[in-house]
């Protein structure tokens, strides 16, 4: 099923992030992991592609696995960076003979090894380039990455906001917003995004705080910003892991409530890969969302 039609049955539609295991570690550690999630009922989940495609071929097998033995539908991360066109087709059609029928296309970001990694050495550059490839080649459903506060390497969020209309006019079917502790961002950036022509659905990615040295990274890396609450409470539960858990839990919480009851088109939660955490959010919000919390005898 093509996930632009959940969107036109259903707000808000709830979807998961996973990532593959590292590729000395035994594919069965997630696989685990993926009948506890089944469990929940996100309407899809979507696996990640590592930075340089590094775990493409996990991403394929476990999005396939998530749509063919756990009867959830997938959505692969798959990123252009680095990739000839004939890679970039080879793994499409992969993809294609799999029975995937949905991608999230990125630009990606530059192997750890390689700081220096000069973008212009594959075949496209941006985001919106592969977008215009995929639409040539299968009927596939693409989604595409937004940036709440602007990308990176973007000098404002105007200058991002046209770069997301012209990804979106490539051909994207709906968006997925990085993470954001801000929900005043979040708003603030859709009604720009809807201003200046940005129609399609767009998806709140959140991402619980589990570790706060976690956070800052990512933060730091996704320009993300930090509210000084969020920064309290790292502080404050720095020193003991599992208040610092349940604490991150209830603040993301809090943020998917206020969003869904504001008409947020759907909520993307970056699990990382934390069936338990993921199921007490879903706990949290049951009652707006429709989605039940889980048996239980989910581990």
């Amino acid at each position: 099923m093509k996930i632009i039609d959940m969107f036109c049955k259903k707000r808000p539609v709830l979807s998961f992030e996973i990532f593959p295991p590292r590729p000395d570690t035994p594919l069965d550690t997630i696989y685990d992991h993926l009948e506890q999630f089944e469990t929940l009922r996100p309407d899809f989940m979507s696996v990640t592609y590592g930075a340089g495609g590094s775990r493409k071929g996990r991403t394929l097998e476990i999005a396939a696995r998530i749509k063919d033995l756990h009867g959830i539908e997938s959505m692969a991360h798959f990123t252009c960076a680095g990739h000839t066109r004939e890679e970039i087709d080879n793994m499409l059609e992969a993809m294609h003979r799999s029975g995937l029928e949905n991608i999230l296309a990125l630009r990606g970001d530059p192997p750890a090894d390689q700081p220096d990694f000069d973008f212009s050495r594959g075949a496209y550059r941006y985001a919106s380039e592969l977008v215009q490839h995929i639409r040539k080649v299968n009927d596939f459903c693409v989604a595409a990455a937004a940036y709440v506060e602007g990308h990176v390497d973007s000098r404002r969020l105007s200058e991002d906001l046209r770069h997301l209309r012209e990804k979106v006019d490539a051909g994207v079917d709906f968006l997925i917003t990085q993470l954001f502790f801000d929900n005043r961002l979040f708003f603030d950036f859709l009604e720009k995004a809807r201003a200046i022509g940005i129609s399609c659905p767009v998806s709140a990615g959140i991402m619980p705080v589990f570790r706060a040295d976690q956070i800052k990274t990512i933060a730091l890396k996704s320009g993300c910003s930090i509210p000084a609450k969020v920064v309290l409470m790292m502080d404050k539960y720095q020193d003991d892991p599992e208040d610092m858990r349940k604490a991150g839990i209830e603040y993301a919480s809090l943020q998917i409530r206020e969003l869904v009851s504001e008409g947020a088109d759907g909520i993307h939660l970056y699990t990382m890969n934390r069936p338990k955490s993921t199921r007490e959010i879903i706990s949290n919000i049951s009652d707006l969302t429709g989605i039940p919390s889980g048996g239980a005898d989910a581990h």
